[in-house]
């Protein structure tokens, strides 16, 4: 992430990153020790460690690729919430196979095969897209 980051700045990424409360209920907390390769946290505790850490450097482009595959329904929908005040001023590219992740998005590009058979809103390509309906129906 950033490492001259303050406590403050950890503990807000931690918060936007949905990752305050596992942390917290660590034994050392923020100084606790995470196991090489995070062998000693869950699938979606390092998703979230890792947006934390994106969120710290406060870049002017976040990449997510599917960072959001291993949360749970409503992390994934607490964390977008949160996400979208904070990188309000960034460009956001979320690569993601959940459709709820991205339904919100401002611009959403649907690939099938490498290659681009739809771009729009969430709406307009449930009208007009079939690859696109198949993944909102499946």
């Amino acid at each position: 992430g950033k490492e001259d980051a303050s406590d403050e700045e950890v503990r807000q990424a931690a918060e936007v990153a949905q990752a305050a409360d596992f942390i917290n209920g660590m034994p050392e907390g923020l100084n606790s020790f995470i196991a090489q390769g995070g062998t000693n946290l869950s699938g979606g505790q390092k998703q979230r460690l890792s947006i934390a850490r994106a969120i710290v450097r406060r870049p002017s482009v976040y990449v997510f690729d599917d960072s959001f595959s291993a949360l749970d329904y409503k992390t994934d929908a607490r964390l977008r919430v949160a996400l979208k005040k904070e990188t309000a001023n960034a460009a956001v590219i979320i690569v993601a196979q959940r459709i709820s992740t991205v339904m919100d998005a401002d611009q959403i590009i649907v690939l099938d095969d490498g290659k681009v058979v739809g771009i729009g809103k969430h709406r307009e390509l449930s009208d007009t897209c079939s690859v696109y309906r198949e993944l909102v129906s499946s």
